[in-house]
């Protein structure tokens, strides 16, 4: 295949799927943020699942479900995506070969820890690390991988290796692109409804381990470890918590800055004062998580305090867990109001 270039705009991002589809809802002309994407397509959520381990340890999650953000934004702006999963890798390195050769730019879902572009100390086994290829020179990809300041150049076999990482949640070659962007999108009901649906999913979602329930369910877990798993253990526990609270994916405080920035932003938009005090609010909220892992981290380490006990670490999330139950409460009562101003998007044209 020649040397293909697909005009493409790199953005850099806090988290590589809301980025992704950002930066490809850009290259189609509709102009909007990380932080828009982020929100319009539900993805704050947080899960605690004991039952579920990685590495041993209890999984949690301050997202939604992989592919989940991609698949909301672009149901909500009504634009239609071909999603391709393979079972041989050069099947899967042809499919795309094929995609950049007619113009088109290729989301793809790859094992983080094989890309070699990735700095050491930042690789680790995580299968659900999304980017856009945009072009090919020789044997070597063009990619915006949205957590890079630049765009970075990868060789074919690094790619196909990350495309088929293997482990829990092998992307298995998966890619994806958008078939067709209609010419305008609702934006203000597409707000509207991502605002809706987070805030339902936190307060209502059925079962103790997820949502404001999942906190207060984990706040009470997490007062137990020392005497329940022993001090050894326990801080193995709040290391592998910490970790995916703040490294894994944005992580919770992070994705609860992004949510702060969306409902900023959605305030403009929807010319609501209610939505900018409670992103406000929203932005506290994030900074009680970031002191839960403070603390959490002397803990780990044996600098903490007295006053920096287990129960202490608790009770910063009971409180996290109440901020957090008012105001999705009052996001819900904004998202099912009637009056809101009707935003129509235009595509930019080229």
């Amino acid at each position: 295949m020649d040397n293909i270039r697909i005009p493409f705009t790199h953005r850099q991002s806090s988290h590589c799927e809301s980025g992704v589809v950002s930066n490809l809802l850009f290259h189609e002309g509709l102009d909007i943020s990380e932080a828009m994407a982020f929100g319009v397509g539900r993805g704050l959520f947080f899960g605690y699942f004991p039952f579920i381990r990685v590495n041993g340890l209890p999984l949690t999650t301050f997202r939604c479900a992989v592919g989940g953000i991609f698949k909301q934004v672009t149901r909500r702006f009504g634009i239609s995506v071909c999603w391709q999963k393979f079972r041989q890798p050069r099947a899967a390195m042809e499919a795309l070969d094929r995609k950049l050769a007619e113009g088109t730019p290729v989301g793809c879902r790859t094992g983080g820890y094989w890309l070699p572009y990735f700095p050491p100390a930042f690789r680790f086994h995580f299968n659900m690390h999304n980017l856009v290829v945009y072009g090919k020179e020789g044997d070597d990809y063009l990619i915006s991988d949205p957590v890079f300041p630049d765009p970075v150049v990868c060789p074919g076999r690094d790619l196909m290796k990350a495309r088929f990482a293997r482990g829990p949640l092998s992307p298995r070659g998966t890619m994806y692109y958008f078939k067709e962007v209609p010419e305008t999108v609702d934006l203000s009901a597409a707000i509207a409804t991502g605002i809706k649906k987070a805030a339902w999913a936190m307060l209502h979602t059925p079962g103790p381990v997820i949502g404001i329930r999942g906190i207060r369910f984990l706040a009470n877990q997490v007062e137990k470890w020392p005497q329940k798993l022993g001090n050894r253990r326990a801080a193995l526990y709040l290391g592998q918590l910490i970790r995916m609270q703040e490294e894994l994916g944005t992580g919770g405080a992070g994705f609860r800055f992004m949510y702060s920035a969306f409902l900023q932003e959605a305030s403009r938009h929807l010319n609501s004062g209610l939505l900018n005090e409670l992103s406000a609010r929203m932005t506290l909220v994030g900074d009680r998580w970031r002191d839960f892992a403070l603390m959490g981290s002397r803990n780990c380490k044996n600098r903490a305090t007295e006053m920096e006990s287990y129960g202490a670490m608790a009770e910063i999330l009971r409180e996290c867990a109440e901020q957090e139950k008012s105001i999705y409460t009052q996001l819900l009562a904004v998202a099912r109001q009637n009056e809101h101003p009707k935003i129509i998007l235009k595509r930019r044209q080229a």
